[in-house]
């Protein structure tokens, strides 16, 4: 049987933060039932460069994290992350979810 999700939150972290904070995610269980963990790179006023070869290419190492979602579970799970990190290096969004299902 196919999950109602209406939207999908997405957060962009440092590489250096990526298993704290799956984590964290995993700790809630309760409106976190899975997530996918992308690689990325940051570009941008927001994106500090921490390394050697980030500040050679311009660009900072990130993971985007992405969850399907109830819209009403996002602000208790944005709350525990605020919880535990408190980082302008850290950013999220949502867009809406307009269908979900699987092949089988």
């Amino acid at each position: 049987m196919d999950t109602p999700y209406d939207c999908m939150l997405t957060i962009a972290v440092p590489v250096a933060l990526e298993e704290e904070l799956l984590d964290c995610l995993l700790a809630q269980a309760q409106w976190v039932r899975g997530f996918s963990v992308l690689h990325a790179e940051g570009f941008g006023a927001g994106a500090r460069l921490g390394s050697a070869l980030e500040n050679v290419r311009g660009r900072a190492h990130r993971r985007l994290v992405t969850i399907l979602m109830v819209r009403p579970d996002i602000p208790p799970v944005l709350e525990a992350l605020r919880q535990q990190f408190s980082s302008p290096e850290i950013a999220w969004w949502t867009s809406p979810v307009d269908g979900f299902g699987r092949l089988a």
